[in-house]
């Protein structure tokens, strides 16, 4: 295990905490004997995390374990217990654990959570998601460190088989639990392990190692995309901008997709498929449209943009304009003076329209009769010339007299209604828009 704790050596520094994901197993416990290796050097906090699945009837006794392994060693031990009705599998279980394990690193400000995934996980990891489909960073299948904000997961043993790990146990005289479901053919990850690995070892003795090249070689093709992508400059707010990209193939376009992808499951779920992710390359040369997604999240084709995001109702609002309106977006104000002559501010004769003035936002069949132009226009059509983002049109103020008549467009367009400097009017209203 020389490379195992060389590996902790370099990474964990003094007075470190970190969180030993325990199942109570020969793979756990090997893991967690070399961790404590470094509790005294490097005076480490170690949380031993163990989530109870209740899917077997000796799953109590393997916790109970656990926890006197832990607290025989002067251990800090922390135990989940779920119970899945009978609703488990193998997608949901690893969620319920990963979210335990951040969870205790948030409570004791932990710098790493520890698996003990090794050679062979890789191999089934790799296989599994080929076989399934995924994209080149699923391809990759397992890192030795994968790094969220404050937090790095660490698999030290991945340079190691599962016949290894077995041999140090016997070794140094590490005791362990048998989880018998792991021989089960139920689950898919045994059934790899079952059938497939046995045949690629007895073709390569170390293909375990060969996997790990595949690993570093979709890694290092990840890392170069991923820094041409960035020098495109193309992403903000989960926003693509397609002008950017017009030159570039679908494998750089579907690449830019996962990026703005990968940014929403940080906070939230968002899952895509290959045939989604095809609905969202058409959105580059068709026209405004929107897709939707998992989650309730939408892709949305404005002009030059691809929006992907949560598809939240939008919010009503009516206002009467009696006084300053001030909201977190925007606020139209009333004004003594002013000499702006643009149309974020405009003059009106209260005699020529009916009071109260009021704010709404737009309606399916709004018209106007715009200044200085004869007839009426739908605001539609000038939300359209004015290149408006869809996604913005529905939020934007409009300024209606008593009789729905509508007087303003701030920031966009005037009607007839409005007053020159040298005219008569006794009403002055200014539009702010907020910065963000």
């Amino acid at each position: 295990m020389d490379k195992a704790l060389e590996f902790l050596d370099d990474t964990l520094k003094k007075d470190d905490v970190i969180i030993i994901a325990c199942s109570g197993g020969p793979d756990s416990l090997c893991l967690l004997s070399l961790v404590c290796e470094f509790k005294i050097k490097k005076n480490l906090t170690i949380v031993v995390g163990h989530v109870n699945h209740n899917l077997r009837k000796e799953s109590k006794n393997e916790a109970l374990f656990v926890k006197n392994y832990a607290l025989k060693n002067n251990l800090i031990y922390e135990e989940l217990d779920v119970d899945f009705e009978n609703q488990y599998n193998e997608q949901k279980g690893h969620k319920k654990r990963y979210e335990f394990y951040f969870t205790l690193a948030r409570k004791y400000k932990a710098g790493y959570i520890a698996t003990a995934h090794h050679g062979d996980d890789l191999i089934e990891t790799i296989l599994m998601r080929i076989s399934r489909g995924s994209t080149l960073e699923g391809y990759k299948g397992i890192s030795k460190i994968t790094k969220y904000d404050k937090v790095s997961i660490i698999r030290p043993l991945l340079d190691y088989t599962k016949e290894d790990i077995l041999k140090y146990d016997k070794d140094n005289n590490i005791p362990y639990v048998i989880d018998k479901s792991n021989k089960s053919n139920k689950y898919t990850r045994n059934r790899y392990r079952k059938n497939i690995l046995p045949f690629l070892k007895k073709e390569e003795k170390l293909v375990h190692l060969k996997y790990q090249k595949f690993s570093r070689e979709c890694s290092d093709y990840i890392n170069f995309v991923k820094d041409y992508i960035n020098n495109l400059k193309v992403i903000k707010d989960n926003t693509i901008d397609i002008t950017k990209l017009t030159k570039e193939t679908d494998f750089i376009k579907r690449k830019v997709i996962e990026e703005v992808i990968k940014e929403i499951q940080k906070d939230d779920y968002l899952e895509i498929n290959d045939k989604e992710v095809q609905e969202l390359l058409k959105l580059f040369k068709g026209n405004n449209r929107t897709i939707n997604l998992n989650n309730s999240y939408v892709g949305i084709k404005d002009y030059n943009k691809l929006i992907i995001k949560k598809d939240e109702p939008e919010l009503n609002f009516n206002y009467e304009l009696t006084k300053d309106v001030i909201t977190k977006d925007w606020s139209i104000k009333f004004e003594k003076t002013s000499v702006d002559n643009s149309n974020y501010c405009i003059r009106l004769n209260s005699k020529e329209i009916k009071l109260p003035l009021k704010i709404r936002k737009r309606i399916d069949g709004d018209k106007m009769e715009i200044l200085n132009l004869k007839g009426h226009k739908k605001v539609k059509d000038i939300f359209i010339d004015e290149k408006i983002d869809t996604l913005k049109r529905n939020m934007l103020p409009i300024v209606v007299d008593s009789n729905d008549t509508i007087i303003w467009l701030p920031g966009i367009k005037k009607s007839k209604f409005a007053k020159k400097n040298n005219e008569k009017y006794d009403i002055i209203l200014k539009y702010e828009v907020k910065e963000k």
